[in-house]
Parts: structure tokens; C-alpha cells; sequence
């Protein structure tokens, strides 16, 4: 930072100012994390110089013998973290990842069947403003209005009418455990391709908090951040029998170079995740989530499927008359970041939702326990419902406070 201040003050100063920001707020965006200094280190070293597209040994540019050792390293550290035969540790970030499935096992027109945006899902799950929703034919399941819960009934159903051949499960703002299991005997039932995103619980399943689709799911597709608590990248998952057709899609289907300061953090990630301490982290997460769904539920709010599973919660505010931006707004500027969201059935544009999504992974990080989800419960409540900046700059010194006596990773 400091060769940065000498050459780029302004940039320097910008930086400096988004470490602030970390420090002192507390970060409940449920896809957001904080990375350790040797992950960081790694992020910021001198692989950014190279360039290395294509495989190990199998590269279009010279001076590639550590990039392929640096990949080889990442590659086999996600085959042992997660138990698959193959991995591919080059897509450049989730939604490339995902859209690679799609070129490896379809053609264009070809029928999917993933979960409604608003639901839960994911915009390359074939929703209408993504590629997804425009090249592929693309049909939708949601959830259980009574229940807020996937029914596989539905899915089966809408499977085989629809003749589906490629089903996606998970999503963005699910707060419950996937049934891979169930999801992989509709798939079977169809003759459709089962594809598991798993990008916001991948940090949980390598720490046994949640079920793996490992054999169940012929594809799984991750980010590498969130859960995992690595750098903003990606990896596609496999049995050897798809190994070749999702690494053609990415390279040279989709994809020119990888980044290979992200391929290293990767890499310094799943080995801090293969750790015991890794373990204890996600279940901490999930133990977080739950004491936090518990407290806002003693609250009176309205939690989508009635709490959480894993790491994330979905909060329907209707009830209270605050809007989901504006309630996000105003947790911002009290020193809690989290965002708007849509809930099922919402009768709310998107831009404009009537749900915020909370999540515990960046706060677990930084140390924080079920006995201070109370106090965070209380925070949120009087946010949402606060009339005035002075009720916000009152629960913004209170969370300044907390958030200086358990700091982000240095």
C-alpha cells in the first residue's frame, strides 16, 4: 500500500477507505466473507503478470512450468477437499461456471428446469434477462406457499411434462438443505442431467454443515468466496466421465487465460478448508444463522420457510410496511450491510423488494458467537423500524463498538 500511495494516491486513499468500511460495520450479506492474509497474499502476487491459457502442460504461451504446478496443486486439493474425480479450477466467476454446464450437456433451445429467481434461484438457472432464459428453453419451480419449501412433487412433475434435460438445484437465497438425493432420482426418472450450484454452501459441505450432491449431481458448480471463504473465483466439479466436456466448455468454449493469482488463493483456500479448524467454522456459521432466525423470530418477523438451515435467512418484511431496499438503506447506514431481496410470491418489483437476506459467514469469521445474535437481532429490528438518523446513528456506535473488538482477519 504504501508503493500504491506514492504511485496512485487517489486509488490508495479509495482503498484504504473499503478497509475502513470492513472494519467498522458488520458485513451480513450472506455472499460475502473475509479472506485470510495468506489468501490475500496470493490474490495480490506476481502471477497476475502471466498468462496461461490453456491445461497444465497443454498451454498456448511459454513460461508456464509453476502456473501448471500452482494449478495441479489447486485442482487436486479440490478432487480431495470435496471427494470428486475431477475438478476444474479455471472459470473466472460463478455465472461463467454455471454457463459452462450448459455448454458442455445442451444445445441451444434445448429444455431447463431450475428455481424461480424470486424463489430462490439463480439468474443463470435460466431466468429471462440472462443468457440462460434466452438460449435455452427454460422452465421454473419455486416453493411451497404454505411451507416456503422446495416440493419435489412439483419438480417431478414439471420435469416430465416439460421433458427436461438438464435440472438445476440450489441457489442464492435458499434457507434450507438441499435434497440432492431427491432431486438426483427425478433426474434419473426423466433422463435429464442434474446440476448442483452449490456456490453459497460449498464452505459448509467441505466442513460437514450441509449434505454434498457428490454422487448425486453430474455436475456441481461453485464460487470460490462466500461459504468457502477464498478468493472471487470459481470451480466446476465432476465424475471423470464429464471431466472432458465441462473442461472444452470453459476452455476454449468460454473462456481465454485464467487468472492465475486467483488459481493460487484458490488453492491456499481449500487448504486452510481441509483444516479441523475449517470444520468448526462452518457448523459455527450455521449455529449463528439459527440463533439469529430464533431471536428475529421472538421479534414477530417473518422468516421465509420459518428459519434457516445453513447460513443464510430470508427475512419477508410485509408485515411491518417497510420495503426490503429501504430497510437494507437504513441497516447501512446504522452499520449493518446486508441486502434487499425478494421473497416468494412477492407483489414487489425486484429493484424494490418486500424481503432483505441476511447471512452469518463474514461475522463468523470475525469471531462473533450465538450469544451476540440477540443483540444483532435487536439492531435490525430497530433499524428497520427506525423513523429517524438519530435512532441510526445510535445503533451505528453501538455496532461500531462490536465490530472494533472482533476486526476482520488483519
Amino acid at each position: 500500500m504504501h508503493s500504491l500511495a506514492t504511485v496512485d494516491p487517489q486509488v490508495a486513499e479509495l482503498i484504504a477507505a473499503e478497509q475502513a468500511r470492513q472494519h467498522d460495520t458488520l458485513c451480513l450479506i450472506a455472499s460475502e466473507n473475509h479472506v485470510s492474509p495468506a489468501v490475500l497474499a496470493a490474490t495480490g502476487s506476481v502471477l497476475t503478470n502471466k498468462y496461461s491459457e490453456g491445461y497444465p502442460s497443454k498451454r498456448y504461451y511459454q513460461g508456464n512450468a509453476v502456473v501448471d504446478g500452482i494449478e495441479e496443486v489447486a485442482t487436486q486439493r479440490a478432487r480431495e477437499l470435496f471427494g470428486v474425480e475431477h475438478a476444474n479450477v479455471q472459470p473466472l466467476s460463478g455465472a461463467p461456471a454455471n454457463l459452462a454446464v450448459y455448454a458442455a450437456f445442451l444445445e441451444p433451445g434445448d429444455t431447463v428446469l431450475g428455481m424461480a429467481l424470486d424463489a430462490g434461484g439463480h439468474l443463470t438457472h435460466g431466468w429471462g434477462v440472462s443468457v440462460t432464459g434466452r438460449w435455452f428453453r427454460s422452465v421454473r419451480y419455486g416453493v411451497r406457499r404454505d411451507t416456503g419449501v422446495i416440493d419435489l412433487d412439483e419438480v417431478r412433475a414439471l420435469a416430465r411434462r416439460e421433458r427436461a434435460k438438464l435440472i438445476w438445484c440450489g441457489g442464492t437465497a435458499i434457507p434450507r438443505t438441499i435434497d440432492f438425493a431427491g432431486f438426483a432420482a427425478i433426474a434419473q426418472e426423466v433422463g435429464a442431467m442434474l446440476a448442483a450450484d452449490v456456490a453459497h454452501i460449498a464452505g459448509l459441505i467441505a466442513g460437514g454443515a450441509h449434505p454434498s450432491p457428490v454422487g448425486h449431481a453430474d455436475a456441481i458448480a461453485t464460487t470460490t468466496h462466500k461459504t468457502l471463504r477464498g478468493p472471487r473465483g470459481a470451480m466446476l466439479l465432476s465424475g471423470a466421465e464429464h471431466a472432458s466436456a465441462l473442461d472444452r466448455a470453459v476452455f476454449p468454449g468460454l473462456q481465454g487465460g485464467p487468472h492465475d493469482h486467483t488459481t493460487a488463493a484458490i488453492a491456499v483456500a481449500l487448504h486452510e478448508a481441509a483444516q479441523p479448524a475449517f470444520a468448526e467454522y462452518a457448523h459455527a456459521i450455521v449455529a449463528n444463522a439459527v440463533a439469529l432466525a430464533d431471536a428475529l423470530l421472538e421479534r414477530g418477523y417473518d422468516l421465509v420457510s420459518g428459519g434457516t438451515d445453513n447460513h443464510l435467512l430470508l427475512v419477508d418484511l410485509s408485515a411491518t410496511g417497510v420495503p426490503g431496499r429501504a430497510a437494507a438503506e437504513a441497516l447501512e447506514r446504522a452499520g449493518l450491510v446486508c441486502n434487499y431481496n425478494a421473497v416468494p410470491f412477492d407483489p414487489r418489483p425486484p429493484l424494490d423488494p418486500s424481503g432483505i437476506r441476511l447471512g452469518t459467514p463474514a461475522i463468523t469469521t470475525r469471531g462473533l458467537a450465538p450469544d451476540h445474535m440477540p443483540e444483532l437481532a435487536r439492531w435490525i429490528d430497530e433499524g428497520v423500524r427506525a423513523r429517524d438518523e438519530a435512532t441510526l446513528e445510535r445503533i451505528r456506535g453501538e455496532v461500531l463498538e462490536l465490530a472494533r473488538a472482533f476486526p476482520p482477519p488483519a
